[in-house]
């Protein structure tokens, strides 16, 4: 029952949205920062009961080039500073878990366009070789791409909310160290597995030394949002080129104002 719940609430997301765009209330890109969240780029997502969060290399070349000419829209780094305080449209792009085809599919893409992005990685997937995730070599390769960035996603993609107080420590600090050990570079950024997310678990990753972290709230990120409640765009493997381009334009940020957003605190 509940996968049916999730399959009819998608449907009446995608809905809502086209109504949106066909309503005209969303026409060019939000100035702030919107972050792209993707998933498997050609392999299977983890837990993806419906197929929602893999897309073909083909679709997400043809997300990209609809992005390198979306006007009005600039594809930048991670990073708080790009939330602004102008008129700059700005895009992050990100994929969250690690999975090996972010590596072989994804990074061609991207590097060819000169596209920086920002993978999260699930260290434990990574330290146990997990079939389809990056193993400790690939993950070395990916961080050393041009215009790449690695951040955490938890030690073992758990729902941090329901961590007791010693393993949400551990699931903060050992993917940190890990990831660490393994690229030779700092670890600042990080996703909230299952956007699971309350006020302990904003203060425990605050403490483990993050500076970024991106959660599930649907929308954009403009000057004064909290660094560690970043808003994302969710893609789906399933968004044709043109319902792409009305994510991009705002359309389904309506979503948002329906999300609790209360540990959001204004800097």
């Amino acid at each position: 029952m509940g996968n049916l719940t999730m399959g009819f609430s998608h449907f009446a997301h995608r809905t809502l949205t086209e109504l949106a765009a066909i309503s005209g209330v969303c026409r060019n890109p939000k100035a702030g920062l919107r972050i792209l969240m993707y998933h498997a780029v050609g392999g299977e997502a983890y837990g993806d009961f419906f197929g929602n969060y893999t897309i073909t290399p083909e679709h997400f070349a043809q997300h990209m080039d609809a992005l390198r000419g979306f006007e009005g829209a600039n594809v930048v780094p991670l990073g708080l500073e790009s939330c602004g305080g102008g008129a700059q449209a700005n895009i992050a792009i990100s994929f969250d878990d690690g999975y090996l085809d972010n590596l072989r599919f994804a990074a061609p893409i991207l590097i060819e366009r000169g596209m920086p992005f920002t993978v999260f990685v699930s260290s434990q997937f990574v330290q146990e070789q997990h079939a389809g995730f990056l193993n400790p070599e690939d993950l070395r390769e990916l961080a050393e791409l041009p215009g790449v960035m690695i951040g955490a996603h938890g030690r073992t993609h758990v729902p941090l909310v329901g961590c007791d107080d010693l393993t949400l420590a551990h699931e903060l600090v050992d993917s940190k160290m890990y990831l660490e050990d393994i690229t030779g570079r700092p670890v600042s950024t990080m996703s909230y597995p299952y956007g699971s997310v309350d006020r302990r678990v904003l203060d425990a990753v605050s403490t483990a030394g993050y500076q970024l972290a991106a959660c599930s709230h649907i929308g954009i990120n403009q000057a004064g949002r909290d660094p560690l409640l970043l808003a994302r765009t969710t893609i789906f493997g399933q968004d044709s080129v043109s319902f792409f381009r009305r994510k991009l334009a705002g359309c389904w940020d309506w979503y948002g104002c329906l999300q609790r957003d209360s540990l959001h605190r204004e800097n």
